[in-house]
């Protein structure tokens, strides 16, 4: 049997009571729109800032350490692969930083999104070989891919999923094929691909290849990274 419409008064009182909730743009958040505090506050910009850190370390076959900044490019493409992970879902800015939140919150909520612009410039730009054909191949090569992405809105999934293979092959490429073909010791990995590569001066690439300690700091640092991606508070599916 249906229930009669609560008077205004009498409505108003139960919903402080908790008995009806209101509806519309007063309605409270629901409980799995609020991200955690640990989650917001903590392990998201300490994994971001991490992989900020660890993508910008450069250490020769000599030992030699060195930091490299985010190229201008990483940042333009770390802004575009920001608003791909929005049109995917896979980040929900509005639960980051909106009114309803205080400003301790909203502080809270744009450092998230400063270190993951960051973190994503230094991801691009540790992919990505510094000078020479290479670089524009890469940087080419990760623009038409997000300017697809855009175009296509896949969901957060198949985004995360995309991603991991794209910078997974980037990574392979760039420290396994590579350092393998620039390795002054040779072996069956460079002597295949130098087949492959017939014709082609390796001069002519313009590769410099970054010391062994550096490609397992890369491997950290994409994991972390991807780590990150899935922690982020993405859009609700109602």
């Amino acid at each position: 049997m249906t229930e009669p419409p609560l008077p205004a008064t009498r409505r108003e009182a139960a919903m402080v009571d908790g008995a009806v909730e209101p509806a519309g743009p007063l309605a409270p958040a629901r409980r799995d729109a609020v991200l955690p505090v640990g989650r917001e506050a903590v392990t998201l910009p300490l994994l971001l800032l991490t992989v900020t850190a660890l993508g910008g370390v450069r250490v020769t076959e000599a030992g030699a350490l060195a930091l490299v900044p985010p190229t201008l490019v990483a940042l333009v493409l770390a802004t575009v692969l920001m608003g791909a992970l929005v049109r995917a879902g896979a980040l929900a800015p509005a639960r980051l930083v909106r009114e309803q939140r205080t400003a301790l919150e909203n502080a809270s909520g744009a450092v998230v999104l400063a270190t993951l612009l960051s973190a994503s410039a230094q991801v691009f730009t540790m992919l990505t070989p510094a000078t020479g054909l290479l670089a524009f191949v890469f940087t080419a090569f990760f623009g038409l891919l997000l300017w697809n992405t855009l175009a296509v809105e896949p969901d957060r999934r198949q985004l995360l999923r995309s991603l991991m293979v794209v910078f997974g092959g980037a990574f392979l490429i760039k420290f396994v094929v590579l350092s393998a073909l620039y390795d002054p010791a040779g072996g069956l990995l460079k002597r295949v691909v130098l087949t492959l590569l017939d014709g082609v001066s390796l001069g002519a690439l313009g590769f410099v290849p970054d010391g062994t300690a550096t490609g397992y700091l890369a491997f950290l640092t994409l994991g972390l990274f991807f780590v990150a991606l899935v922690l982020l508070p993405g859009r609700r599916v109602t």
